[in-house]
């Protein structure tokens, strides 16, 4: 097996491994096969009494009732996830469907995202288009006004700001260019993500690095940043659309499900329907097969007229012609999304430092790269409002 080979295939395996991380700790474990050591009890065992004949064939029974109702279980989440599978894909055949209820875009935002994008921007422009959408009117209010803020302007100019249009101003177009897109983000985010507790920041967390780490590459090969910043933050879109389809379609599934089986008296079946959970399997499989194809799609019909994301993320999906070259933008989300999912597997210490090595090498990271990521933050946008 060539070095290249390899470095493939362990990426691969770490980008697998990075969508089992967004589901839970635990059940990334559990995919890569550790055995949870506070699960182990070392003590010496406790000395048990003989068992009784009849209590062995009781224990016996009890085990085969088990493990028939185990068996039934898994047939039942089979069955009901094949309906859901279905359902699924049957919606995301109407994508206009799915940008406007599914992900509540608002076609607004697509030209808020294009104005900032072109040197000829102000804020008069974006004026209109932001008191169209007031959920993000509210948003820039209560930015400027975090005390944060407020403490960096004069004294003369500290006084509470109770409009958007005021808010555009002092916030200034350099910085919007960061914060609307991050905010439009976070609008289109699962309001709930249960049982996986944790999905929602993941997801919130991974499109900031995603777009700061974009950022970041971009200034240093002379590409865009901007341009790097606002399809790291749309780059996760995809996961967006297909945890709430998913979640969604679980919920009106199931319970049409436990209600057939009530009303037809299926005991056995009603009662294993009620034990079933959304399945972190299913939607790890369906995040790491359809979230980019799914993501292209979305920007696609966003419809950009300044900003050139077409082509990255045809690319990014299908993968480059023989006769093509790689994008410079197509090059940076790779690697973007790379360092994204590495500094999350790294918290959570599911990566080894010969993977990390391969990894990045797979990805031809420039150690002036490297270097600028290691000291960058990924929590907070570097914004200074005056």
């Amino acid at each position: 097996m060539t070095e290249l080979v390899t470095q493939q295939r362990i990426a691969k395996v770490l980008d697998q491994r990075a969508h089992d991380l967004l589901l839970g700790h635990s059940f990334a474990h559990q995919q890569i096969g550790f055995i949870h050591t506070l699960d182990i009890d070392y003590g010496e065992p406790m000395k048990q009494r003989t068992l009784l004949q009849v209590e062995v064939a009781a224990q016996q029974k009890r085990q085969q009732s088990s493990t028939a109702h185990h068996k039934y279980r898994a047939q039942a989440s089979e069955q009901l996830h094949k309906v859901i599978e279905t359902a699924i894909f049957k919606q995301l055949e109407d994508m206009d469907g799915v940008i406007h209820s599914t992900i509540g875009i608002e076609d607004g935002i697509a030209s808020i995202l294009d104005i900032l994008a072109v040197k000829s921007a102000s804020v008069g422009r974006l004026e209109p288009l932001v008191n169209d959408l007031s959920w993000l009117g509210r948003e820039l209010v209560t930015l400027v006004n975090l005390p944060y803020y407020r403490n960096q302007r004069s004294k003369n100019t500290s006084v509470k700001v109770d409009s958007p249009s005021l808010a555009l101003r002092y916030i200034g177009l350099d910085n919007l260019q960061l914060v609307i897109p991050t905010f439009a983000v976070r609008h289109w985010m699962p309001h709930s993500t249960d049982p996986f507790s944790l999905l929602k920041r993941r997801l919130r967390d991974s499109a900031m690095a995603n777009a700061i780490a974009a950022q970041k590459i971009a200034e240093l090969n002379e590409v865009n940043p901007i341009h790097a910043f606002t399809l790291g933050m749309l780059l996760d879109v995809g996961r967006i659309a297909l945890v709430r389809l998913y979640l969604k379609t679980f919920e009106q599934v199931w319970q049409r499900k436990v209600q057939i089986a009530r009303q037809e008296q299926q005991k056995d079946l009603h009662t294993a329907l009620l034990e079933l959970k959304p399945d972190p399997l299913f939607l790890t499989t369906l995040l790491s097969n359809k979230s980019l194809a799914i993501s292209a799609q979305v920007i696609e019909q966003m419809a950009f007229k300044y900003l050139p994301f077409k082509g990255v993320m045809q690319q990014l999906v299908h993968g480059v012609d023989k006769n093509d070259e790689m994008l410079p933008l197509t090059n940076i989300m790779l690697k973007a999304r790379c360092y994204s999912q590495y500094l999350n597997l790294k918290e959570h210490q599911l990566i080894e430092p010969d993977e990390t090595l391969s990894w990045f090498s797979y990805f031809k990271f420039t150690k002036t790269e490297l270097k600028t990521l290691q000291t960058s933050n990924f929590t907070n946008l570097a914004i200074q409002i005056d």
